[in-house]
């Protein structure tokens, strides 16, 4: 990921985003979505001992008990705050842990789904477009709201309607609902969910304006 002019700071949170080339999807269906989230849980460790082909086909006990010994004793590139995946686009809100992780971690991230991508759909070249776009957060406020806006992401965008938003299951909101991932400045899933969920139409409604601008231009 070379010629990139903002440096990645170990230490610091940054918005990553991508899209497919020339606007295409890179995500069809069910299985994609499940594959993609299964790269991105699987490529943020430092040290993965199979290659995700291989772990695919392991049996159940062995996969829980492979995932087990990462999660308690493995390294990670980064620490995964929020994501969602789009029909043609993803998002992701990202710690870096150590030096040049985010972008390794997105490098092993993309190659890997490509080519599962590539053979499964029996196309060549590239998925995604270009070299990814990373913004840096400055703040812990920054942080909340860019973490409300990749979650309001499936909404805003007319994937699903405002009630299917919690059950999106290509995201990480559902876990913040379910407790297994939260932000400080929130005493509760609930008190997130409130966060999210007072903005979505106003959030909705900017995008609606935003595409009947373009239109005019």
């Amino acid at each position: 990921m070379s010629g990139r002019e903002l440096p990645l700071v170990t230490g610091e949170h940054y918005h990553i985003f991508n899209r497919g080339v020339a606007r295409l999807p890179t995500f069809l269906d069910d299985r994609d979505y499940r594959q993609a989230v299964l790269s991105l849980s699987y490529y943020q460790f430092v040290h993965p001992p199979i290659k995700l082909s291989r772990y695919k086909s392991l049996p159940r006990v062995e996969k829980d008990k492979l995932l087990e010994d990462l999660n308690q004793n493995g390294q990670k590139w980064i620490q995964i705050i929020s994501f969602v995946f789009m029909p043609n686009h993803f998002h992701f809100l990202l710690k870096q842990n150590s030096d040049d992780g985010i972008s390794k971690f997105v490098g092993q991230f993309s190659n890997s789904y490509t080519r599962y991508f590539n053979t499964r759909h029996s196309r060549p070249g590239s998925l995604f477009q270009g070299t990814f776009k990373a913004v840096h957060v400055e703040s812990e406020e920054q942080l909340i709201h860019l973490s409300r806006y990749i979650h309001l992401n499936p909404y805003v965008s007319a994937v699903v309607k405002k009630d299917q938003l919690a059950t999106y299951p290509w995201s990480s909101y559902p876990d913040f609902l379910q407790g297994k991932s939260q932000l400080s400045g929130f005493k509760s899933p609930a008190a997130y969910e409130s966060f999210v969920s007072n903005h979505a139409d106003y959030a909705r409604e900017l995008e609606i304006i935003k595409h009947l601008t373009m239109d005019l231009d």
